[in-house]
């Protein structure tokens, strides 16, 4: 009795046991992840202007310092301080009286001096002929030649002696020797001032054209001449454009040009100096103010240029970007970097015309794994990524 108990309950078993095994034989297989989605920017060769940007400070193209002449009292101060003047505008009078007084003397003795010459001029007639007659000596007649040339010789120093009391008559107007903006004035009505002296009475500045002074080291120089050299950059014209970034960021509305180049360099900054002309209608720009200027270099005509946010570094400290190649596999490759262009790096080697290099996502991705590349565009003034279907954000 108990066999056929033991019969019925083993057949159950194998029949649930089938059962399972037909059902886990028509049970799916799972199927495999995608491959991520990154975001690509595709890089072209193509002309980039290239620009240096260099810190420095304006200066005025012209800068006076006003110093009297002569002594004398401040009479009177004829300009408006901070104001516009023209070269040759007075600026101050000084009291005039004592040079006035000179320059009558010196009037008179001229006038003195001229008047004995024609008596001085007959005698040497007159001895002339008495001389050739015997009626006077030799002696006499180079006696009346003699004083004639003396009274000659006293009246060109009466002369010179009233075109220098001429002169000093003529400081006791001080007056601008060029045109520009004036400072205030360090003198007041009824100071005593001396000729020459050390303390300026006040400073007129040139503001239009304005220089700005910059520096650059040498080894960008050498860099930049080797580049043109080699074909790699492009010079463009005879004259360089350069711009101005002011201490507020905005850009200078009056482009200026390069000047000339300072031909030393110095030993203990290894730089040297460049100097920029720019126009100064509106007066903006005022000496000493701290700038930006954004010299153009050249034209690098087959240059790529690789958002900043995908390139990285590798243990070695090489940059480095990830390309997505034609098979949609992942690539590193180390770059050769010249520069950096606003949120771009210039780059010379390690790249070329149509590679997609990941800008968004590159977590996501392993050298030699496949990947879903989906176009981006980089905004170049924020280095941000989006979407390259996706609209731009409204203004306002």
């Amino acid at each position: 009795m108990h066999r056929s108990l033991r019969a019925p309950a083993l057949a159950a078993i194998l029949a649930v046991a089938l059962l399972g095994g037909c059902k886990d034989e028509t049970k799916p297989q799972q199927a495999a992840p995608p491959p991520p989605g990154v975001g690509v920017v595709t890089v072209h060769s193509q002309p980039v202007t290239l620009t240096a940007e260099l810190p420095g400070r304006t200066a005025a193209s012209l800068v006076a310092e006003v110093r009297p002449q002569v002594d004398g009292i401040i009479r009177e101060r004829l300009f408006a301080e901070g104001g516009e003047v023209k070269a040759g505008e007075v600026l101050y009078r000084i009291e005039s009286s004592r040079y006035q007084a000179a320059y009558d003397a010196a009037v008179a003795a001229q006038r003195q001096a001229e008047a004995a010459v024609p008596s001085a001029a007959n005698r040497v007639e007159r001895y002339k002929k008495l001389a050739q007659a015997n009626a006077v000596s030799r002696q006499d007649l180079e006696d009346a030649q003699a004083t004639l040339q003396a009274n000659r010789a006293a009246v060109a120093a009466a002369r010179a002696e009233v075109e220098r009391a001429l002169i000093n008559l003529d400081y006791t107007d001080i007056t601008a020797p060029i045109g520009g903006r004036i400072d205030r004035s360090l003198v007041t009505q009824g100071a005593l001032v001396t000729a020459s002296q050390a303390a300026a009475l006040t400073t007129i500045r040139r503001l239009d054209p304005v220089h700005v002074d910059v520096t650059q080291s040498s080894s960008d120089l050498l860099r930049l001449r080797q580049a043109v050299a080699e074909g790699r950059i492009k010079r463009v014209g005879q004259s360089i454009e350069v711009r101005l970034r002011l201490e507020n960021g905005a850009i200078y509305a009056h482009p200026g040009t390069l000047a000339f180049a300072e031909a030393n360099v110095s030993e203990t900054t290894g730089t040297y100096i460049l100097r920029a002309t720019f126009p100064n209608p509106e007066r903006l720009l005022l000496p000493g103010m701290y700038v930006h200027a954004i010299v153009g270099e050249g034209v690098a005509e087959r240059g790529i240029l690789v958002p900043q946010r995908g390139v990285t570094r590798n243990l070695k400290g090489e940059p480095t970007a990830m390309v997505v190649k034609p098979d949609n596999t992942v690539e590193v490759r180390v770059l050769g970097i010249s520069r950096s262009l606003g949120n771009d790096w210039l780059v010379e080697s390690g790249l070329a015309d149509g590679d997609r290099v990941i800008v968004s996502g590159s977590q996501k991705a392993r050298p030699g794994a496949a990947v879903t590349p989906e176009p981006m565009v980089v905004d170049p003034a924020t280095g941000e990524a989006k979407k390259a279907d996706q609209p731009a954000p409204a203004k306002g």
